[in-house]
Formats: C-alpha cells, sequence, structure tokens
C-alpha cells in the first residue's frame, strides 16, 4: 500500500513566478489531501476502522519518516504541507541579484518557477517599491538561485519556466548565435535536471541538451473547453487556420481534434526589420490559401509579442470574408503597447475574442472583454506530482481522448494523479 509523504518536495519561487508558483501550490495541496483521503477511505473498510483512525496513522507515520513545518490541520483531516521554501531575494544598488535560501532544502526534489516575461513590477527584500525586470534580469535571477539550490545540497533541480528564455533564437541564418540552445546548456552547466515549459517554440530546443530532460507542455485541452463555451461557436461553419507555415502542426492536431478543415496564412518575412510595436510588421507578403467566406476562423500560435503580425493576418481574413476570427496563443506577453493596439483592433471589428492562458502574469488584459485567460496551473502541479514520484506523464501531453469527452459532452474525467507517493 502507499502512503503520501511530500517532505522531500520543495519549491522556490522567484519573485516574476511568485504568482504562478502560488496557483500551482494551491493544486498541489487539493492533490496531496484527495489522494491521503482516497487511502484512507480503502484502507478503512479493508481493516475495519474509520477513515479518520487511518489518517491520524499516516499522518504519524510522516512525522517520523520526515519531520518538518506543515500547515496545521483539524483532527481527523490531512495537514496539507508547505511545499514552498521561504527565500530572500535580495537587488543591489548596482543591479546584482543574490537568492538565499531559509531553511534546508538538503537531499530535496526541489522545484524552481520563473516568469521571465513578467513585465509588472516585483519587491526585493529591503525595497518597499517594486521593481520592473527585463527579461535578462529574470533569467539572472534564475542563474542564481539555480546556484543557490545547488550549494544547499538539491538532490535534484527541475525548472518550471511557461516561457522559455530566447526560444525565438533557435535558428541561425547568418552570423548569429543559437542562443536559445545555450541558454538550456547553461541550465544543465549549472545542474538542472529538467526543465518543465509550455507550448516551447521549436522542438529543435530540445535537441540541444545532452542530459536534461524537457517536458514540453500543452494548453490545448483548456483552450478547446473555453473555445466551447462561446455560444454557438463550435456548431458554426468552422474552420481553422494556421498563421505560418510553422504553426501548421499545432492548428492541425486543432483541427483534426475538432473535424474542421485547415487552412494556411502564407508569410514571407523581411527579418532585417525589427518590430518595437503592434504598429510594425516584417511582413514582406501575406496571402491566404483557403476558404474562410462567412465562416469563423480560429487561429493558434505559441507567442503574442508585439502582435503585429497576428493583426496584419486578421486584417487580410475579414478582408476575405470572415464571419468572426478568435484566436488562442500560449505565451500572451502582449509586450509593449499591444494591448491598446488590440483594444483598436476590436473596435474595428478585426476579432471576437484572443484565448490566452496564465502562464504569462496579466493584468491589463485580464481586464478586456475582447481577453479570455485560462488556468493551465493544475496541469502544471499534475506534472510535478507525476515527475516527483517517477510516473509517466504522457498521458497528461497527449489528452486527446480527454478532449473527445469534452466535446462528446462528457464531463472532465477525475484526474487519479495518486501524488507523493513512496512505498512502506
Amino acid at each position: 500500500m502507499k502512503y503520501a509523504n511530500p517532505a522531500n518536495l520543495a519549491i522556490i519561487a522567484c519573485p516574476g513566478g511568485e504568482m504562478f508558483a502560488d496557483s500551482v501550490i494551491a493544486h498541489l495541496g487539493k492533490l496531496y489531501r484527495r489522494n491521503n483521503e482516497r487511502t484512507a477511505a480503502e484502507l478503512a473498510k479493508r481493516y475495519d476502522q474509520s477513515p479518520e483512525e487511518i489518517i491520524e496513522r499516516i499522518n504519524f507515520i510522516n512525522e517520523i519518516v520526515s519531520p518538518g513545518p506543515r500547515m496545521h490541520s483539524e483532527k481527523g483531516r490531512c495537514p496539507v504541507p508547505r511545499f514552498k521554501t521561504p527565500t530572500r531575494f535580495t537587488c543591489f544598488a548596482n543591479g546584482e541579484i543574490k537568492a538565499e535560501i531559509e531553511e534546508s532544502i538538503r537531499g530535496k526534489d526541489v522545484y524552481i518557477f520563473q516568469d521571465v516575461e513578467n513585465r509588472y513590477p516585483v519587491r526585493f527584500h529591503g525595497c518597499e517599491e517594486g521593481r520592473v525586470l527585463s527579461i535578462n534580469d529574470h533569467l539572472m535571477t534564475l542563474f542564481v538561485t539555480i546556484d543557490a539550490a545547488g550549494q544547499a545540497g538539491a538532490r535534484r533541480i527541475t525548472l518550471v519556466i511557461p516561457a522559455y528564455p530566447y526560444a525565438r533564437q533557435h535558428k541561425a541564418k547568418g552570423r548569429e548565435g543559437l542562443t536559445a540552445s545555450r541558454v538550456g546548456k547553461m541550465f544543465e552547466n549549472l545542474g538542472v535536471c529538467h526543465v518543465i515549459t509550455l507550448d516551447i517554440h521549436s522542438r529543435d530546443i530540445m535537441n540541444s541538451f545532452t542530459h536534461m530532460r524537457l517536458e514540453n507542455l500543452h494548453a490545448s485541452y483548456q483552450i478547446i473547453r473555453a473555445l466551447s463555451r462561446l455560444d454557438g461557436i463550435l456548431d458554426d461553419d468552422f474552420v481553422v487556420v494556421s498563421p505560418d507555415t510553422g504553426a501548421v502542426d499545432r492548428n492541425k492536431f486543432f483541427a483534426l481534434t475538432l473535424k474542421k478543415p485547415l487552412a494556411l496564412l502564407y508569410k514571407e518575412r523581411d527579418y532585417s526589420k525589427i518590430c518595437k510595436s503592434a504598429s510594425e510588421s516584417n511582413i514582406a507578403q501575406l496571402r491566404l490559401l483557403g476558404n474562410v467566406k462567412d465562416k469563423t476562423v480560429f487561429m493558434a500560435d505559441d507567442i503574442l509579442g508585439t502582435g503585429g503580425s497576428l493583426l496584419k493576418g486578421m486584417d487580410l481574413l475579414k478582408k476575405n470574408g470572415a464571419r468572426r476570427v478568435i484566436c488562442s496563443v500560449s505565451l500572451p506577453l502582449f509586450s509593449g503597447d499591444a494591448v491598446s493596439y488590440f483594444d483598436k483592433a476590436y473596435e474595428e471589428g478585426l476579432f471576437y475574442r484572443i484565448i490566452g492562458t496564465n502562464a504569462v502574469y496579466q493584468e491589463e488584459a485580464l481586464k478586456r472583454e475582447w481577453y479570455i485567460s485560462v488556468s493551465i496551473s493544475k496541469l502544471f502541479a499534475q506534472v510535478i506530482s507525476r515527475l516527483h514520484n517517477g510516473l509517466s506523464v504522457s498521458g497528461l501531453l497527449d489528452n486527446r481522448e480527454i478532449i473527445q469527452g469534452l466535446l462528446g459532452g462528457a464531463r472532465e474525467p477525475p484526474q487519479h494523479e495518486f501524488p507523493f507517493q513512496q512505498s512502506v
């Protein structure tokens, strides 16, 4: 029989990843308590005892095997552990950043959260005012945190970075660096064993690692669930359009899953142009391959930066007779003043809704009628619990059966994660 003991799991949240980490931890607590209560009910039936007595015995064994800080709970219930490890982050006057882990993590399985695309003020120890960090500041914060965890004796270090840094620099067309792979090499050299990310820009990045494993998650179930809740969307004359050739596989998955036709926006880019706002675009030529007249169009992409390319694609679709345009983005960055440009495009009727995830911290977009946020925190919690116990995550990576159940009107199946299992 298995019993639940999460004492060997520790979560460290960098300042930029604090909000996402807290959301995932809340789901980890629910998974832990549900598993313990299910186990207690099975044992109580087997040994003719009350579930409350079994839970008390489980808690007693946990305390003997791995004593440590836990959240208090009422008698007869499983106390939810405090997964988050207190860590002090200091930013000095010259910009240097230091991470200090304030309790022992020796021998533990450590998960470090960071949102490198967080553009909102974050707080450091000793500073009353928040500070807006660049992606390089967030990345350096992550480096010093990894180093601190390694120096503190962590048994295994896993990074939880939904937005993989420098992911769009994965190929070289001239005298330029392959920075996406170089960042991965830096992680490896610091002793990172796993990286958990969301919808990575190119699979080629994974091929550059020597020992480090990358778990590339997808928000397809959460996006389709949000899509199905829009009135009459999936019943309309519906077509999936890939925003470019690089997104064909992603949009082909949606087309096959939804049993809808697939079209393509063909783009030719001028990479000598650097776009700093949505009013600019490096697209030299844009053509539509397929029919969208009087149809509802759905496009799925991985990253929304300044949004110039997406807005230009929306404009072309509307000029070709599309009735409604809906987009989904796994990583809604909304760089610069992108939100204001999308406000204007929405007023002009270029699109109906944009569906994004909570992988990147947002404030302004969440206030907009046209933006729908879906949570992927539970998905990340399930993956962490499985990796921590050496269980397969393939059932979470390939979610076609769950999606078909959703589209067929079935309820979401229960998630039997059995997190934090150890044998006695």
